[in-house]
């Protein structure tokens, strides 16, 4: 007799096939496919969870609590609840640095709403931008005009027009 190396697959011999109507490799039993929890055992038609799994039966309370449902204890807030706040820091503490408000006229007009504007105070000149909300409904500058800007305290040579005083 021939040795032959072990079944692997479908083949074209059917010498070793199971019975009509059966997919797979012989030799298997027919219930669900192998590393399900239950499976390779007879039907159940009993209530309660499958083989292999604990707890999940809605037959009397969950395992672990005696009698039934026990109210919560009263130290704990409701689980939908939110999260308790933070106290706010002190006034002295909360520091946000504000704009410094300046007036000054422009001098010239560059590319991408970007202008040179020259501060009444003293003389100095500043790249300035239009805000969004004078971008929003089209302010339109030129030469000459009046302006008031927003510069933040930490670059002294960039600036934000917010108004047009004329």
């Amino acid at each position: 007799m021939q040795n032959r190396p072990p079944n692997r697959g479908p083949s074209n011999q059917n010498s070793r096939s199971g019975p009509p109507g059966r997919s797979g490799p012989p030799g298997r039993s027919s219930g669900p496919p192998r590393g399900i929890v239950g499976g390779n055992g007879p039907a159940r038609t009993g209530s309660g969870p499958p083989r292999g799994i604990v707890g999940g039966g809605s037959s009397g309370p969950p395992r672990g609590i005696v009698g039934g449902s026990q109210p919560r204890p009263t130290s704990l807030p409701p689980r939908n609840a939110p999260p308790p706040r933070r106290p706010e820091p002190e006034p002295e503490l909360k520091q946000k640095e504000e704009a410094i408000e300046l007036e000054g006229v422009i001098s010239s007009v560059l590319a991408g709403t970007m202008f040179k504007v020259k501060l009444r105070g003293n003389g100095h000149e500043v790249l300035a931008h239009i805000s969004g909300k004078m971008r929003k409904k089209f302010i339109r500058l030129v030469i000459g005009d009046a302006v008031k800007l927003e510069m933040s305290p930490y670059d002294m040579d960039k600036a934000r027009i917010v108004y047009r005083i004329g």
